[in-house]
């Protein structure tokens, strides 16, 4: 491709570093992928990682890709970093790492998380979320009991690569900083909770929006990755809520279901909206906005441990035969959490297969059922769904399930082809240099070349069967008492 304005998304995972370079119609220019260390996992539910190895990956990431741009990265005009929501880093004096990354799934501080919702009840019941056992909020107190003085600030993912990036310290953003504490609703840190756990909030970092300039790029940083000096540093927001404006859903009643190993609904409203059931907590949307978001316990596992070769001649066979015979809840572990809450939850069946490709679609239709009454629990709560759903996840490149999908919701489902996180990111860093918006970004980037999308609609022929089936399937829920905790 010729040369062109472009910018980089940046995911810093669990597992790796990926990196992902986007002109201003979506087309992408380059991608890298570097490895990141394992976390360490230990007693006590720790969970670690050696955060010294993020700025080198990031960095190796970004050169691969200037290297192979035209103007050898020249062309970039901004970068935008997103990460795993709620992992944390202390540092000390010049940003100084002072120990290891503390992971997103670390329960170290489950008591003293415990304590921080008792402490905040009122803040937290107004922003409709709870502060759980894994949340950031408790490590970082946790971070000024282990290194006393020498803790200067803690940080989040992001904010280490932006220091690398611009040589300075720069804001967190608003999304990244929810579970550790930020009220965006009010805009301020949870005070009151802070200085009952005697943390001074000094060392927690400023907040700003998604997509707004944290700085720019400095010398060092340029020289190392190929990215001009003075190429501007926008925040990005956490990996769920990238992937999600990856999209394309960034208007208020948009919402996308992304089908991965577990089934997750995330949308965008106008206002904030609170769950009495605690199974739907919202992130705020860069314009002010809001994405409201649950995460279900079924979805893409309910087809383990089948090959993949075994899963598309089972879903060749599934589209011939039409509905199945017989309900299925597909289930495989313990308690449902989205789109009701109910600890006690098992998989069930009602019925039995006539084969093994009517045990598949059977499947296939109760994950359906289940993303349904998702979206009905969200309409209850007042949130209008609007057109198609989005679709994300592995379980999306099944065109019979995205057709059961579709039927089952009687609205069509469109698939989006780069639902992932560094194109997201690639989006808020092209919000405000490409394009004026972030809406303007969504619009002109996640239905260019390379970025196209499927529209899969309704199989009237097979919507009564489905609508009965779906009766009887929240019949079934309710009788065994598992709705009450919607």
């Amino acid at each position: 491709m010729s040369s062109c304005p472009v910018v980089i998304g940046v995911d810093v995972a669990t597992a790796a570093v990926r990196a992902l370079c986007a002109d201003g119609r979506g087309r992408v220019h380059g991608e890298a992928r570097e490895p990141l260390p394992p976390p360490v996992r230990g007693p006590g539910g720790t969970s670690e990682q050696d955060a010294r190895a993020w700025w080198p990956a990031v960095e190796a990431a970004l050169r691969r890709i200037t290297d192979g741009l035209p103007a050898h990265g020249r062309e970039v005009v901004a970068v935008a970093v997103s990460a795993t929501s709620g992992t944390i880093v202390p540092t000390g004096a010049g940003g100084r790492l002072l120990g290891p990354a503390l992971m997103y799934d670390d329960r170290r501080a489950a008591g003293t998380n415990a304590e921080a919702q008792r402490l905040g009840a009122a803040r937290w019941d107004a922003l409709g979320l709870a502060v759980g056992p894994t949340a950031a909020l408790g490590r970082a107190v946790g971070c000024l009991h282990t290194h006393g003085p020498a803790l200067r600030r803690v940080l989040h993912t992001p904010e280490v690569i932006g220091r690398a990036l611009t040589g300075g310290s720069v804001p967190a953003d608003w999304s990244h900083a929810l579970k550790t504490g930020y009220d965006p609703r009010s805009g301020q840190w949870a005070e009151e909770v802070f200085a009952a756990l005697g943390f001074p909030v000094a060392l927690l970092p400023d907040v700003g929006a998604p997509g707004t300039e944290a700085g720019t790029v400095g010398r060092a940083a340029a020289a190392a990755t190929g990215l001009p000096v003075g190429c501007s540093v926008r925040l990005g927001m956490t990996d769920g809520c990238a992937g999600q404006l990856a999209t394309g859903a960034v208007a208020p009643g948009q919402f996308v279901g992304v089908l991965g190993t577990t089934y997750v609904l995330k949308g965008v409203t106008t206002t904030l909206v609170r769950d009495p059931a605690g199974a739907l907590y919202s992130h705020r949307h860069p314009d002010g906005w809001w994405l409201p978001g649950g995460a279900s316990n079924t979805g893409g596992e309910a087809l383990a441990p089948l090959p993949a070769p075994r899963i598309a001649a089972l879903d060749r066979a599934a589209r011939k035969r039409g509905p199945a015979s017989y309900l299925r809840y597909p289930l495989r572990r313990e308690g449902e959490r989205f789109p009701f809450v109910a600890p006690g939850a098992r998989g069930f069946a009602l019925g039995a297969p006539e084969d093994g490709a009517d045990a598949h679609r059977a499947a296939l239709e109760g994950v359906a059922f289940l993303e349904r009454l998702a979206v009905e629990r969200v309409r209850s709560l007042g949130v209008p769904v609007s057109g198609p759903l989005f679709a994300a996840g592995g379980g999306s490149r099944s065109p019979v399930w995205n057709a059961i999908r579709a039927t089952v919701l009687d609205r069509p489902v469109q698939v989006a082809e780069r639902a992932e996180t560094a194109f997201g990111a690639a989006l808020l860093a092209a919000s405000g240099t490409l394009h004026t918006s972030l809406a303007a970004c969504a619009a002109a980037m996640t239905g260019g070349p390379g970025a196209a999308s499927a529209v899969t609609e309704p199989v009237p022929a097979e919507r009564a069967a489905l609508e009965d089936a779906y009766g009887r399937f929240v019949a079934e829920l309710g009788r065994r008492g598992w709705l009450d905790g919607a």
